[in-house]
């Protein structure tokens, strides 16, 4: 497959109970990074162990990666991974204008969610050996409002919106192929031009939003993503660095 990267592999499923679950359960056969891609995927999750609807004709991948550095470097592939989203979406509508990039790990079109983001560590207790980078994208249909929580951001399709039609196959090689340029350069340069890039997309930055943990709310203006990938909230009460949390605007 002429534009398929280098050294990385390509698993497809006509269905799966999860994208992330089947990662799990080869990553320990693996001798280099793979794609995993179903049609169906029955137990599908977003954050937070919410359920991820899984419509006719709409993405559903991971990668699995062996990745070498401190945990919470391997987390910032949440950034890389948006990115390369952004990259994808925007080569094959030619409309990268539309995307926007919302902390932490969504990504909107024309101001809806159309990807989620999920990663999770696979190893035996505190030994994480890989990491799966779960994808999901809906590429022909958006799933219904009351699946989402209250004041979620509403959800929208890439056929929707753009009018193009993608199968998931082909949207699969646009999408490995702007990971490993991506990877590539946070592997080689760290993430400091991850960060610029990001933030050059990001949703509402220098407006203000509202960043949910559990049951604390903090409001303020989003004024950057530091080193770590926290969100930064100009605030009542000084400068907030906020490291995990669901964000509403």
């Amino acid at each position: 497959m002429a534009d398929w990267p280098a050294g990385i592999g390509r698993r497809v499923h006509a269905e799966l109970d999860s994208t992330l679950n089947e990662a799990a359960r080869i990553a320990p056969s693996l001798s280099a990074p793979a794609w995993i891609l179903t049609y169906n995927q029955t137990q599908g999750r977003g954050r937070r162990g919410r359920p991820w609807s899984m419509l006719s004709g709409n993405f559903a991948g991971a990668l699995v990666l062996r990745p070498q550095e401190p945990p919470a470097t391997v987390a910032l592939r949440s950034f890389v991974a948006a990115l390369a989203l952004a990259d994808a979406l925007g080569g094959v509508t030619g409309r990268p204008e539309l995307l926007a990039l919302k902390w932490p790990n969504d990504v909107l079109l024309a101001g809806g969610k159309v990807a989620g983001i999920l990663l999770e560590g696979i190893g035996q207790g505190a030994q994480v050996s890989h990491l799966a980078i779960g994808i999901g994208v809906n590429l022909a249909e958006a799933p219904p409002v009351e699946e989402l929580e209250p004041h979620a951001v509403h959800p929208v399709s890439l056929l929707g919106v753009t009018g193009v039609r993608i199968a998931p196959e082909e949207f699969l090689t646009a999408l490995a192929r702007s990971y490993a340029a991506r990877e590539a350069a946070f592997v080689t340069q760290g993430f400091a031009p991850i960060r610029e890039a990001w933030l050059a997309r990001a949703a509402r930055l220098g407006e203000r939003i509202t960043a949910r943990t559990g049951g604390t709310e903090t409001t303020g203006i989003f004024e950057t993503i530091d080193a770590q990938g926290a969100l930064v909230l100009a605030t009542s009460e000084g400068r907030r660095a906020i490291p995990a949390a669901e964000v509403f605007f």
